[in-house]
């Protein structure tokens, strides 16, 4: 099967959107599941969050944020290549998917999402919005120019707040500063929150919603290597019990995590990422991953 790249985006000078012809995925996919990207037969498997799917069209939408060897390859690929594959959906599908449309017409969400994970947090919000849930985002982000699909989210809820660590877009401030502005001084109220992005921003946001009795859900996405459970390298502790993000998530109660322990094991492979990323470069392969240096 061909894995084509319908349509290529560039959202950041690091951080890429391609719709890929998947029409099998396309249809069985839900939000909150993610892929395995190949892209050469003899690739690294890339676990990606699902950004978007069409299935009338057939395709699906990835972002991917160029961090080492195989996704500035990736990212080097341009409208009509090819990938070897793309496999999914895996991974359960968001929790709110299974409630009744009465249960749901009680609920008032707030996604909160950091950086690339606004990728993620895009088609939950569409489902939501689509069966008329009260849904408000919040997209945090450094500055003004690493905000991304911010269009398309302010199409799709109910408000969008942006906040930017300089100031530079929305509020000025960590995104957590802007959850106790909404609720303290414009008296907003939610029953539910969903946090994607940086490990630490969804630690604080736990911390954070737990102060109001928030229930809140966490996407552990970027725990997972392999994506089967296989290595075991997407360990999580939550309430004190051992699960796998990519077969038993990659959502869990956000109150419920170990967030330590699982900044440690996001350490555990960057040594043999920048081995990777020298090695390409060493090998005068440049041109084809992308890289600069």
């Amino acid at each position: 099967m061909s894995f084509t790249i319908l349509h290529k985006r560039e959202l950041t000078p690091d951080t890429v959107l391609m719709r890929i012809e998947a029409p099998r995925v396309a249809r069985a996919a839900r939000p909150g599941q993610f892929v395995i990207v190949r892209v050469s037969d003899d690739g690294e498997r890339i676990p990606l969050t699902i950004a978007d799917y069409d299935p009338a069209a057939g395709w699906v939408a990835i972002v991917t944020q160029a961090v080492g060897a195989t996704t500035r390859r990736l990212n080097a690929l341009n409208e009509g290549d090819h990938l070897a594959d793309f496999a999914g959906p895996l991974g359960r599908p968001s929790e709110f998917i299974h409630l009744s449309p009465e249960e749901l017409a009680r609920k008032k969400f707030l996604f909160v999402a950091g950086g690339v994970g606004a990728a993620p947090v895009y088609p939950q919000v569409r489902w939501l919005h689509e069966r008329g849930v009260a849904v408000d985002v919040i997209v945090g982000a450094r500055s003004a120019g690493l905000l991304i699909l911010t269009d398309e989210m302010r199409a799709v809820c109910d408000n969008l707040y942006l906040a930017t660590d300089d100031g530079s877009a929305g509020y000025h401030g960590l995104v957590t500063g802007l959850i106790a502005e909404l609720i303290d001084n414009r008296a907003k109220t939610y029953n539910e929150v969903v946090t994607i992005g940086p490990m630490v921003m969804m630690k604080f946001v736990a911390r954070t919603t737990a102060n109001y009795g928030l229930p809140t859900i966490a996407s552990l996405n970027t725990l997972m290597v392999d994506g089967t459970g296989m290595c075991g390298a997407c360990r999580v502790t939550v309430g004190g019990q051992v699960y796998f993000a990519c077969v038993d998530g990659p959502e869990f109660d956000a109150h419920l995590v170990d967030f330590d322990e699982a900044m440690r094991r996001q350490t555990m492979y960057r040594n043999f990422e920048a081995a990777a990323a020298g090695q390409a470069v060493q090998s005068g392969h440049k041109c084809k991953i992308g890289l600069d240096k």
